[in-house]
Parts: C-alpha cells; structure tokens; sequence
C-alpha cells in the first residue's frame, strides 16, 4: 500500500502541529478487501479504511481537513465524485480533553488498484495510476486560517 506512506508525508509537511511533532501522527489500516474477478488477469482493487489519529490537536479543523482534501483531489478523486464518496468516504470524531486539546481520528475509504501482468512466464504486479480530474487544477501551497499563514508545503 503506497498511499497511507503518501498521506503522511503530505500531512507532515503541510500541518504545523505535525512539522514539530510528526509522532503526533498514527495511521492504521482497518476493514481491508480485496476485489478481483475470475478475469484473464490477477489484477485486484485493494479496498480499505485508513484511520488516522492525531493527538493533542488543538488547532482550527481547517489546518488538518484542507490538505487532506488537497491530497484526496490527487489520490482519490472519486471520493469527492460521488454521493457514497461525499457522505462516508471521510468522516471523523474528536474525543476532548480537558486541558482544550482533542484526540482527533480521521477515517478514509481508500482504494489502490493493482495491474497484473504475465512477461515471459512471470508475473508482473505495479500500481496503476489514479484516474485524474478532466482539466488541470492550480493547488496552492499556502494555507491560511482566520486570515493567518498556518502552513506552506511545496510539492
């Protein structure tokens, strides 16, 4: 699985809270399938939850949702396509401290295909790439929250 390893790193470069505390940061795979046919090809969709969990968050939502959304545009464009996507592709809940801080876990439904091929009596498995949105879109690398810089990542 690349794209857990991908999220992370997005998400340790663009929040601040994760820049300084990148252990702050937990990632667990949950509910995993995998979906394949009786097709000539082994090639499968492997079909998972990826939990986050992020401690001692006590920052403005928008600092972790917005490169979140920002990495889904490139990495699972289809979860804001559809109506199943929208509604539970990313959900969340907060447990909340008394000192003001939260224990927030972010929940993904995420897929990565996995194209099988046979080459000269081998098989042969690698990543298909992520359908991408019909035109190019601009993403910014500066996030700001109330009118102030909280982040900058570049690509």
């Amino acid at each position: 699985m690349y794209k857990p390893k991908s999220l992370r790193t997005a998400l340790t470069e663009a929040v601040p809270l994760l820049q300084t505390n990148p252990e702050k940061l937990t990632l667990s795979v949950e509910s995993g399938n995998v979906a394949s046919t009786l097709a000539a090809s082994l090639s499968f969709e492997n079909q998972y939850t990826l939990k986050l969990t992020i401690a001692d968050f006590v920052d403005d939502l928008s600092t972790i949702f917005v490169p979140i959304q920002a990495w889904l545009r490139i990495h699972q464009a289809d979860m804001m396509a559809t109506q199943p996507g929208r509604k539970h592709g990313f959900t969340y809940s907060a447990a909340l401290n008394d000192n003001g801080s939260a224990e927030l876990t972010i929940s993904l439904q995420l897929t990565e295909r996995t194209l099988v091929s046979e080459v000269e009596g081998e098989l042969r498995a690698e990543y298909a790439p992520e359908p991408q949105p019909a035109e190019p879109v601009t993403r910014p690398m500066q996030l700001y929250v109330h009118g102030e810089l909280v982040s900058e990542w570049y690509e």
